[in-house]
């Protein structure tokens, strides 16, 4: 089940500023829902523990995220994988943009994601309405976190 979201936030932070938050793991963790661990890697991406609920389906993802098509302090393209078990998977990507806008930073999303196993069973509402709870719930968190 293939599925796509965007939308974008106003931070009261300079560009800068966010860029910086966005590249680091302590405040990415503190950010994402359900993150456990959040570990950088040699190659530049990030290794990943997650717990999410979905419905009636709870599991716990592992999986790596990478940075890509970096551009200082515009945006990057972020991709990540996870395997849930029996859950089933998660796969996808999101271009992130910075842009100065009224004195502070506008963050726009495109975020496209793969689903199978389980999880891609529970239907087309539950998971995107999740998922559009959970891109939100990151980035109030972030907001909060940019913003001191």
């Amino acid at each position: 089940m293939a599925m796509t979201m965007n939308g974008e936030v106003q931070l009261a932070a300079p560009r800068e500023a966010v860029w910086e938050k966005l590249n680091d793991p302590a405040v990415l963790k503190a950010c994402i829902p359900g993150c456990e661990e959040l570990e950088k890697t040699e190659d530049g991406g990030f290794r990943a523990t997650a717990k999410m609920k979905v419905g009636p389906v709870s599991a716990r993802f592992k999986g790596k995220v990478m940075l890509s098509d970096l551009d200082p302090p515009n945006g990057y393209k972020i991709s990540g994988e996870g395997e849930g078990g029996v859950a089933g998977f998660a796969k996808g990507g999101a271009a992130v943009r910075l842009a100065e806008k009224d004195g502070g930073t506008l963050l726009s999303y495109d975020v496209e994601a793969q689903i199978g196993g389980k999880l891609a069973q529970l239907g087309q509402r539950l998971i995107n309405g999740t998922a559009k709870k959970l891109a939100d719930e990151f980035f109030a968190n972030f907001a909060k976190a940019v913003q001191g």
